[in-house]
């Protein structure tokens, strides 16, 4: 498992189309996410994580970097190839990468 900062993930995905899976709550997926994200709320991980392909590179994202690094480990605990956690969540892209972005 890596941890990318959002300036580094922001570069990274200049050459890169991982999977953008966000972890936060639906309620904070609508205030604000990034582009192509897909929302799969923490709590509906291990009954949707057969749909998931373990060889997919993905990053994990949420509001701080909390709960992604948990389900980030989790990931990599289970065989999961390829998996990086977006440090400082999308409060830190937020603020340091598109500041259109609404704060909550």
């Amino acid at each position: 498992m890596k941890n990318l900062s959002v300036i580094e993930l922001n570069a990274y995905l200049k050459n890169n189309q991982p999977l953008l899976l966000d972890v936060r709550e639906p309620w904070e997926w609508e205030k604000c996410h990034l582009e192509n994200s897909k929302l799969l709320p923490i709590g509906q991980i291990l009954a949707n994580i057969d749909k998931l392909d373990k060889s997919q590179e993905t990053i994990v994202i949420c509001h701080h970097g909390i709960r992604s690094i948990q389900v980030a480990r989790y990931f990599d605990s289970i065989g999961f190839e390829n998996v990086i956690n977006m440090r400082g969540g999308i409060d830190a892209w937020a603020r340091q990468i598109d500041l259109s972005m609404p704060l909550y």
